[in-house]
């Protein structure tokens, strides 16, 4: 009889402590287009993203951080997601908006820089377990004026050595 009395109350507060962890339910986290561009003089490019909570969790999911990581000299500002984002998601729904906001320095070379962006939470607003990971890129591009005057002047000097070459043949 001690032994059946010890092994309900062991399986009580096994029952007990167990339901006092609480588990995340799940979210989508996508951004509306991962991939931007900016002029090698610099500027900036916002990314919007769509988090939404299935309509199958338990409860709220909470939005409590995100950590970044992006390829120098590349700067990223979060305080879009702080400032737009709502602070949980109920279950079934979704919200999209602005993110962050990638800035280019003025003079950052040709090329492609790549990054990640992690929301983090969970079940309340102490949680900082990931939610949801992307993957993003911008991509540099030179200036299409400076593009044109580089080859205007490479067509001048190419004409410059042409009519050069004319008046040699005529003597």
């Amino acid at each position: 009889m001690k032994l059946k009395m010890t092994l309900a109350v062991a399986a009580l507060l096994a029952m007990g402590l167990s339901s006092a962890v609480a588990y995340a339910d799940t979210l989508s986290f996508t951004l509306t287009n991962p991939n931007g561009s900016a002029l090698v003089t610099g500027g900036s490019v916002t990314y919007d993203a769509t988090v939404s909570a299935p309509a199958s969790n338990a409860a709220a999911v909470f939005l409590n951080g995100d950590s970044f990581n992006v390829t120098a000299p590349i700067t990223l500002d979060d305080s879009d997601f702080f400032a737009n984002f709502p602070l949980s998601l109920a279950p079934g729904t979704s919200f999209t908006g602005d993110l962050f906001v990638l800035t280019v320095p003025p003079g950052t070379l040709f090329g492609t820089f790549l990054g990640t962006f992690t929301l983090q939470g969970g079940a309340d607003g102490n949680a900082s377990d990931p939610l949801g990971t992307v993957n993003f890129s911008v991509t540099t591009t030179p200036e299409p004026s400076s593009i044109m005057l580089l080859l205007t002047g490479m067509v001048g000097l190419a004409w410059v050595g042409f009519k050069g070459n004319l008046r040699g043949w005529a003597r």
